[in-house]
């Protein structure tokens, strides 16, 4: 919390609170701490302090939900977008974290007309509180079936897969992804009924198969494959792979159904031949700060760890962090 205005008592004491230090508290122990100068210059305890506050530096890696998959012919889910950031934190309130999820289901179990639709997008997953709100876009939907607006793929962090369309040319786009986030969803075949698949952070869709996530991280907290894209439908037997990072399987005419995208990695679902598309998977929230800005207090996270000088806070649903 900021130091008192100017007009208003201060203390040397308010300053420790503020700015940390050792006891016997010595005003000399501040230079270069809120608008103080350099050691060397004159420093007071006004001028220096009104109004100031400690801040530092911290690290968020942010993923959002995934698009589900189209169903009855339908394409991958892209994967939730993911980004890191590095923002000036400054003491006093709080970080708000917004863990998106994955988009639902595009319909019902069975086949048949109800199930037709596009695949939904997942939701936006964010960090607010720093010296900016920083949000990552929830995966676009999978394309669906027959034609029109449904067909194509949604854009998102990573763009849905194109699905079907009645007549000629059958091939219809994908969505785009977000710059950063991202990647495009691949179109659908031209010549048969083989769906585009999601992309993902790593790669864009290709037909059928989802394109691959990445091990987007920072410092503390595992490298590994996140953020996948769903696998778009396929006429034959063999279902369709899911990017790396979670990306869910495309759904075949004759194989097994679609399946989700993986909760936490922000995986895009994939898409079906007959059925309803498979749901995306949820996102992600990671803060990284040092420990000793660190003021104890935090709600919703998942897990507290210590790296080095830094804790890591990880989120799977919505929560803050004290500054």
């Amino acid at each position: 919390m900021a130091l008192p205005d100017s007009g208003n008592p201060i203390s040397l004491s308010q300053i420790q609170t503020e700015f940390g230090g050792s006891n016997p508290i010595s005003l000399s122990e501040y230079y270069d701490k809120g608008d103080a100068p350099s050691a060397g210059n004159p420093i007071t305890m006004g001028e220096d302090f009104y109004g100031t506050s400690a801040s530092y530096t911290a690290n968020f890696l942010i993923i959002a939900g995934g698009g589900s998959g189209g169903g009855w012919t339908g394409g991958g889910g892209g994967a939730g977008g993911s980004q890191t950031a590095s923002q000036t934190v400054e003491s006093g309130g709080n970080l708000t974290i917004t863990v998106g999820a994955g988009g639902a289901q595009s319909g019902g179990v069975n086949a048949g007309a109800p199930f037709y639709s596009r695949g939904r997008d997942g939701s936006n997953s964010s960090v607010a509180g720093g010296s900016s709100t920083v949000t990552s876009t929830g995966g676009g939907g999978g394309g669906g079936y027959f034609q029109g607006s449904a067909s194509p793929g949604r854009p998102g962090g990573s763009g849905g897969g194109g699905g079907y369309k009645a007549g000629t040319p059958y091939n219809v786009g994908g969505g785009s992804g977000t710059s950063g986030q991202g990647n495009d969803g691949s179109a659908s075949s031209g010549t048969s009924y083989n769906m585009g698949g999601g992309g993902g952070k790593g790669s864009a869709g290709s037909v059928g198969t989802g394109g691959a996530g990445a091990s987007t991280t920072i410092s503390g907290f595992p490298a590994t494959d996140r953020a996948g894209g769903g696998g778009g439908a396929l006429q034959g037997g063999s279902n369709s792979p899911g990017g790396s990072g979670g990306g869910g399987r495309g759904g075949a005419y004759t194989g097994p159904r679609a399946a989700a995208g993986t909760a936490n990695t922000g995986g895009g679902g994939g898409g079906d031949r007959q059925y309803a598309g498979g749901v995306g998977g949820s996102g992600l929230v990671v803060v990284s700060l040092p420990t000793a800005n660190y003021s104890g207090t935090q709600s919703g996270a998942h897990a507290v760890t210590t790296s080095g000088d830094l804790t890591v806070l990880e989120f799977r649903g919505s929560g803050s962090v004290a500054k």
